[in-house]
């Protein structure tokens, strides 16, 4: 079988080396950290949530990012400095508003075929995730955005989902520790929650017991073709000597989050993904009033733009905001603070002396769908640009971008017959 190289160990990465696996390829997995979900695969929301399916292309979207571009704690801002990617990007995203209805409803079908993946996925491996089935509740502050929130409802189960408009009554029924005065909200009883990291490193791990190779530290900085793709690289390990080493292999899957950019256009491809920087933080649940007054069903506030997640007994995880500010990972307190405020207000009880902030870069195309198929070149392949959606849709885009291999490398084999 053809020896298959992925670019990237994030969950894309992992679940697509894991769908080669399983069709018999020989497959290296490289990735420039020490362990396999390191980066945007870290600290994420936690939601598995075919209901988050909307995409942002809206103009709503845009009046309310030049809204906020004056607040510092804003859910949506923008770096005005200028760049070309960026408003290149942004024109693109723009050009996209006429495809928004169809976007979400396709992405609402991919995001429930991905589920099932997923979860059969971590059954046969006996992957522990903190997986919480409790479903995912979205909550609405006034009747404007209630409103809009029912056709957006209207698309979603057009996509296929369950979910179904509630009381500001059955809010509080369905979320107990919740406090606030809303309007209503919308629930989704198959949406889930799960430590995305704990999950990418135990596929890793099932990955290398079913043969894969993992290069780890190491720096990507060539990739040239003499018959077969030649990989260069810079290793940077402590247990192997820093200097140019080479994979070789018959294709490539670039699954590097917002680096895809970087290595399409190495290989001749545009990927226009530009990174939306996104932050969390962890409540250490250390007491038992902390651990009663938390929730467990999983929550998205519509006007903030946060989500929540409970992590088994000990660990909350809030997480939202999205920043137009380039490569930049800095975690700024003044965007931290707000999710740290968040919580205070809406769970009183819960003790938040010990928090670990994080950011990551969520790696967006401007038409907030994934982009998964084959490049110019032959046996070069993509499967990135998820933006929020990665750990909702990785598990069906990994089985798509295996299934689009398998057809071109049948094809060459029948060819040279």
């Amino acid at each position: 079988m053809p020896h298959i190289a992925v670019i990237g160990a994030g969950i894309t990465g992992v679940t697509t080396a894991y769908a080669l696996l399983e069709r018999g390829y020989s497959v290296t997995v490289i990735d420039r950290q020490r362990y396999a979900g390191m980066e945007t695969s870290f600290a994420n929301g936690g939601q598995l949530s075919a209901s988050n399916a909307e995409v942002w292309n809206h103009w709503s979207t845009l009046l309310k990012g030049m809204k906020w571009m004056l607040r510092r704690d804003a859910p949506l801002l923008m770096n005005p400095r200028p760049t070309w990617h960026k408003y290149a990007w942004l024109a693109e995203f723009v050009s996209n508003i006429a495809n928004y209805r169809d976007n979400t409803v396709e992405t609402t079908r991919l995001a429930i075929a991905a589920r099932k993946h997923l979860l059969a996925i971590a059954e046969r491996e006996n992957i522990d995730f903190d997986h919480v089935q409790r479903g995912i509740l979205h909550f609405y502050w006034d009747r404007p955005s209630f409103q809009h929130a029912l056709k957006v409802n209207s698309m979603l189960v057009e996509g296929g989902l369950d979910r179904r408009p509630v009381t500001a009554q059955e809010v509080k029924s369905i979320e107990p520790t919740l406090h606030g005065d809303f309007h209503g909200g919308f629930y989704t009883p198959s949406d889930s929650t799960g430590d995305i990291h704990k999950f990418t490193f135990g596929l890793a791990k099932a990955c290398e017991r079913r043969g894969a190779r993992f290069v780890f530290d190491a720096t990507v900085n060539r990739i040239a073709r003499d018959g077969v793709f030649c990989i260069g690289y810079t290793s940077g390990g402590a247990s192997s000597e820093p200097g140019d080493q080479i994979v070789e292999a018959d294709g490539i899957v670039v699954c590097a989050g917002s680096a895809s950019r970087h290595f399409a256009a190495m290989l001749g491809d545009r990927v226009n993904v530009y990174p939306v920087k996104g932050y969390s933080i962890t409540v250490h649940l250390d007491d038992e009033r902390s651990r009663n007054a938390a929730p467990w069903v999983s929550l998205l506030d519509d006007r903030a733009k946060i989500v929540t997640s409970r992590l088994g007994e000990g660990r909350f995880r809030v997480a939202g905001t999205a920043e137009f500010n380039g490569m930049n990972r800095d975690i700024r307190d003044d965007r931290v603070r707000p999710l740290v405020d968040w919580t205070r207000m809406l769970f009183p009880g819960v003790d938040t002396n010990r928090v670990v902030p994080w950011a990551g870069l969520r790696p967006m195309m401007p038409n907030m769908m994934p982009r998964v198929g084959k490049g110019r070149q032959p046996g070069v392949f993509y499967n990135t640009g998820h933006g929020h959606l990665g750990w909702t849709l990785s598990a069906a885009t990994a089985q798509m971008v295996a299934e689009t291999i398998s057809g071109e490398f049948r094809t060459d084999a029948a060819i040279a017959a």
